[in-house]
């Protein structure tokens, strides 16, 4: 027997501008669940007839091979993808796009999937019920993120396609920046350490060299490269996240600084961890640095900038948060213990964490590009901070799973030594209100929006949230 899943999404925009942005180069992975493990494995074109895609699902030990083979497409209309090979006995996946119904400009996307379970007479019965939840929740994420993308995209396209430079490109953060920067039609220059492939700038930091010439002609760079600074701080490792920060960010300014044609904007990451273990205290861009190895290392990386900014190029320093996701950082470590019975708070759970969503992190690198207002320090965190220990009973609730085991700070201090006593237990009640001013919107103002978010347990009711933004977001246009 054949299953049928059907979900529609209308925005107001052309019905050109919703089926442009799947066929870019970034939307497979702006809508692939974030809570799977996938892994891209070929790639042959894009979605028209007779492309190919080729990727890993990881579940646990398994690794399940997926080939889907694109077919129907129609320009502006349609375009569908048939599992090759999957998990699955069928898979028929239609995208169909039509003119809305509003007033105005306005497109409906229609997902139609035909599918079959290997064993089907037998299996269905028994998976039903996750098979069709798994796929409510992947496309209330798709739809989600999708409608805030082009909202974003939208409101700036009357300006053109940019050129952006990355570094840390294959990180938690560049990663997702670049998908979504190409699915906008812009151009993304990888600045590697590898070997460089076409339209990518190698660079050395280790060794001071940088390739100057293909940094010319860019519209804005961002940079967010650095050493991770996960794992034991041994006197060895913090040498690398020093360095790599410190002395790769002067490399690079200097080099800005001395092009030709200079790009308009850096944006430069940092981090709260400039203001220290503040307690209590609320904290805004213009309060004092603080003290500790983060603090020191933010302080120097932000000073690096100036090069830049004695030549005329506009900079940015993101004083980034936690950043919420389920691919990486903190949330992704947490979820395993969670889904174990092994969460709770860290410490006394009374210090504050500031935190942004990843989705808002690369909406605010995209505001910051666009936003000639801002300059300098801004921090890039959610408008609410919360506490420890509610960060870790809000984990536990949007999993449903309990939250009793605490680590005691003695251990907390002893396991993870120094890291832990700047990032696990540091307390930074931070506010964002640069970005407030500034216009930026954040799509997850609040944490347990987030992790339904990232975590694939928002309602379908989000899908409908994300619309309504976007017809507000126009009419004020």
């Amino acid at each position: 027997m054949v299953h049928r899943f059907e979900r529609s999404l209308t925005l107001p925009i052309p019905r050109s501008e919703m089926f442009v942005w799947h066929q870019r180069p970034g939307a497979f992975e702006r809508l692939a669940p974030t809570w799977e493990q996938l892994e891209i494995v070929g790639r042959e074109g894009t979605i028209e007839d007779g492309d190919r895609l080729s990727f890993c699902l990881r579940k646990g030990p398994l690794r399940l091979p997926w080939v889907a083979r694109h077919q129907g497409f129609v320009p502006g209309r349609n375009f569908e993808d048939v599992a090759e090979r999957s998990p699955f006995a069928r898979w028929h996946h239609v995208h169909a796009f039509a003119d809305g119904d509003a007033n105005g400009p306005a497109a409906t996307l229609t997902d139609r999937i035909d599918y079959q379970l290997p064993l089907d007479r037998l299996s269905w019965p028994l998976a039903r019920g996750q098979v069709e939840g798994v796929l409510e929740q992947m496309f209330v994420q798709r739809h989600v993120r999708t409608a805030n993308d082009l909202r974003r995209h939208h409101a700036v396209a009357e300006r053109g396609p940019i050129r952006v430079a990355l570094t840390g490109s294959s990180g938690l953060i560049g990663t997702e920046l670049r998908a979504f920067l190409t699915t906008g039609g812009h151009t993304v220059v990888p600045v590697v350490r590898r070997t460089p492939a076409a339209h990518e700038v190698a660079w050395d930091p280790d060794h001071a060299t940088i390739d100057g010439p293909g940094l010319e002609h860019l519209d804005a760079v961002v940079h967010l490269a650095g050493e991770p600074v996960a794992g034991r701080w041994t006197r060895a490792k913090r040498d690398r996240i020093r360095s790599s920060r410190v002395a790769g960010t002067r490399l690079l300014c200097e080099t800005l600084a001395s092009l030709r044609h200079k790009p308009k904007v850096l944006i430069c990451a940092s981090g709260i961890g400039i203001y220290g273990n503040a307690g209590e205290a609320e904290l805004d861009e213009q309060s004092p640095v603080g003290d500790g190895f983060l603090a020191t290392v933010a302080r120097a990386w932000e000073a690096a900038t100036q090069p830049a900014r004695d030549a005329g190029i506009r900079v940015v320093t993101l004083r980034i948060g936690l950043v919420t996701s389920a691919r990486g950082g903190l949330v992704e470590r947490l979820r395993s213990l969670y889904g174990l019975g092994l969460g709770g708070p860290i410490g006394d759970g009374r210090q504050w964490q500031s935190w942004i969503d990843l989705d808002d992190l690369v909406g605010v690198i995209h505001h910051a590009i666009y936003t000639e207002q801002l300059e300098g320090p801004v921090n890039a965190v959610a408008p609410a901070p919360v506490q420890q220990a509610e960060f870790a009973a809000t984990l536990a609730r949007v999993l449903g799973r309990p939250a009793w085991i605490s680590v005691p700070e003695v251990v907390v201090r002893w396991v993870f030594g120094q890291l832990g006593r700047e990032i696990l237990l540091a307390s930074q009640r931070v506010t964002g209100s640069r970005l407030g001013d500034s216009g930026f919107g954040f799509d997850f103002p609040t944490l347990e929006s987030s992790l339904r978010h990232q975590l694939g347990r928002a309602e379908p009711q989000a899908v409908d949230r994300a619309v309504a933004r976007f017809e507000v977001a126009g009419r004020s246009c």
